[in-house]
């Protein structure tokens, strides 16, 4: 069996056969000038022709590539209609998230890519980031979206959005009438913080704790709506996500400290297994999910 053809070499043909220059077919289809000229011979010696007369840089079809460029065409055209075939197809993923994203995030993008596929089917487990990352590396999840950025060698993240944490209180408590706060003020009070594991927490022990040395944390807790109860009843301070308190913060349930610290400031991440085949309606998911941050990051 002789050379096969692939649809590479179909489209540099084409593309030199439109454009009559290497050069400018291969910035086209998104190859170098030399992988346009070697897939060009791969196809002219896997026919056993040439299909273009050739005179300094240009390139014009002889009588071989004009009864080669209509087939050629054609084959591209339903490799395109083969791709596209599950485009819109319902989707059935299980998703994966970190408590905050998964609370508060990650339910909007999953409202609004169901409102375009109705009929797609989606699962989302949640847990804290690491335990989020085991589970992707089981594949027991499709595509996961993490508050920490936790390394694994099978688990490859990309930057999803931005985040920020806060420092909040309920509007009764001394610091929220204090008129500075000091490092000292807040390694000398209570503390409501995320479990360990949670990337929230990860933050706090990266950004706060080095400068505060350690903090007075009686209760740890894993569930974001716990904390802010907590908080809100006067125990004491809370380090959460903008996007988890943003709601109490618009009611004057809680307060935002001025942090002496300054912005702590986060990224979200997107997780996927290396060896994950990326579907047509994965693909279709991972695009909605980037399309909703950059809005979401734009307000």
């Amino acid at each position: 069996m002789g050379p096969r053809i692939t649809l590479r070499q179909l489209a540099t043909f084409t593309a030199i056969a439109e454009l009559g220059n290497v050069t400018q077919a291969a910035a086209r289809i998104a190859l170098s000038q030399s992988a346009a000229s070697q897939a060009l011979q791969e196809l002219e010696r896997a026919l056993g022709t040439r299909l273009f007369d050739r005179s300094g840089k240009r390139l014009a079809l002889n009588d071989n590539g004009r009864a080669f460029y209509p087939k050629a065409s054609a084959l591209l055209a339903q490799s395109a209609e083969l791709e596209s075939l599950f485009e819109s197809a319902p989707v059935q993923l299980s998703l994966g998230a970190s408590r905050s994203i998964g609370g508060y995030l990650l339910p909007q993008v999953m409202a609004g890519f169901l409102g375009e596929l109705p009929e797609s089917r989606l699962e989302l487990q949640v847990a804290n980031s690491g335990g989020v990352i085991e589970a992707l590396a089981e594949f027991r999840l499709d595509v996961a979206f993490i508050e920490a950025p936790i390394q694994h060698p099978q688990i490859q993240l990309t930057p999803w959005m931005a985040d920020e944490l806060l420092l909040v209180v309920a509007p009764e408590h001394p610091l929220a009438l204090a008129e500075r706060i000091s490092l000292k003020d807040l390694a000398a009070a209570r503390w409501v913080l995320r479990e360990a594991g949670s990337g929230t927490r990860v933050t706090f022990e990266q950004q706060v704790l080095p400068r505060l040395g350690s903090v007075n944390a009686p209760l740890e807790v894993s569930n974001a709506e716990a904390i802010k109860h907590l908080v809100g009843s006067g125990f004491g301070i809370g380090c959460l996500s903008q996007r988890v308190v943003q709601a109490e913060l618009a009611r004057g349930e809680l307060v935002r400290l001025d942090n002496p610290l300054g912005p702590l400031r986060r990224t979200f991440f997107r997780a996927l297994h290396i060896d994950k085949y990326p579907t047509a309606g994965l693909r279709r998911f991972l695009d909605y999910a980037q399309d909703w941050a950059a809005r979401s990051d734009a307000v």
